[in-house]
């Protein structure tokens, strides 16, 4: 990890190859992104299981906000609305499939609070309709370019209160009834021990790591255009899959162990959690930080993107609405994954 860091950093400044800066950058992201995904499940262990699904949901998904960030700041708006759908997407089919997939192999069936997998599925509803409505009412030609931005800031704004409400609820309120199944059990799991980590520690490198992040990810953006210019790749594809796949490689790791663990409700926190942020939090988030640096990201995503992520949020919501998961299941999500992947490829 440091290697790579310190590599991208000399690559970065001494200004190389953009694409030699692109593969250091991210590999560098993807190093650093394990390292936050320890830190984050350290801190998890000591947490709890369901807010340690929200720790790992919230930092996994810095990558992809910082990243997007810095794209919104060079005005990029098509590739972050690509990278925004790439995260849900590869939340819901790749991280998900692969951890339902994985812990299927070790154990036959795994279930997890049903009531649960029902609220994040109509969450998931309420994401792709303020996705939906936006698009539709633009593209009739209903509503003018300003007024899109004014209904993009309303939208943004009732997603920011709907998420926050959404913690309340599941963090407080009704926390024991949302409580995975396999959380009454106070015996540790076979391969689990407690963290290396102490709490300070993970607190500490937590925060190192997310600085570290936000380095990688502004040297990163800067050889994206470059990048798609040379090889002739669209901005929905680098968005939607290459920006998503780095940036998901804390969700990839955190999620996929825990699912061995056979904590399979904290796998699917951390997977549809982290699809829910980035719909009802970070793209919101995004859209405030746009205004605010003088010129407004919409919230119209295109008819490919709704679709991929309307999709990605059925195939999701009916493999995970009764509570319990298998391997073929995982393998279901992962083959619609590599439908949009390629089809993304060829636009």
């Amino acid at each position: 990890m440091i290697i790579t860091f310190i590599l991208s950093a000399i690559g970065h400044y001494a200004d190389w190859d953009h694409t030699l800066q692109f593969v250091l950058s991210a590999i560098a992201v993807v190093f650093v992104a394990g390292f936050l995904g320890r830190a984050t499940e350290s801190v998890a262990h000591y947490a709890g299981q369901r807010l340690g699904g929200f720790l790992n949901a919230t930092f996994g998904n810095a990558a992809e906000l910082i990243i997007a960030f810095f794209l919104v700041k060079e005005g990029l708006f098509d590739m972050v609305k690509a990278s925004l759908t790439g995260s849900i997407i590869g939340n819901l089919l790749l991280v998900l499939g692969l951890s339902i997939f994985a812990g299927g192999m070790k154990f036959k069936v795994q279930n997890f609070n049903v009531t649960l997998a029902g609220l994040n599925g109509s969450l998931m509803i309420v994401a792709v309709i303020a996705l939906f409505v936006p698009a539709m009412f633009f593209n009739t030609h209903s509503i003018t370019e300003k007024d899109t931005d004014v209904l993009s800031l309303v939208v943004a704004g009732l997603l920011i209160a709907s998420y926050m409400a959404w913690l309340v609820f599941s963090m407080i309120t009704h926390k024991k009834y949302l409580a995975d199944v396999t959380v009454d059990s106070e015996e540790e799991l076979p391969n689990e021990h407690k963290p290396a980590w102490s709490m300070k520690q993970s607190i500490i490198y937590l925060v190192l790591a997310t600085v570290m992040v936000a380095f990688v990810s502004e040297w990163l953006v800067g050889t994206l255009e470059t990048l798609t210019e040379r090889f002739g790749f669209s901005e929905l594809f680098v968005g939607a899959f290459l920006v998503a796949i780095i940036g998901n490689a804390a969700e990839h790791s955190a999620a996929i162990m825990l699912a061995m663990k056979n904590k399979i409700g904290a796998a699917v926190e951390i997977a549809v959690g982290s699809s829910l942020q980035i719909a009802l939090f970070v793209a919101p988030v995004l859209i405030f930080a746009s205004y605010f640096l003088g010129n407004t990201m919409d919230i119209v995503f295109t008819t490919i993107e709704i679709v991929a992520i309307a999709v990605s949020v059925f195939i999701a919501k009916s493999i995970i609405q009764d509570g319990a998961t298998n391997w073929y299941e995982g393998l279901l999500l992962l083959a619609v994954y590599l439908i949009l992947g390629v089809s993304f490829y060829l636009v």
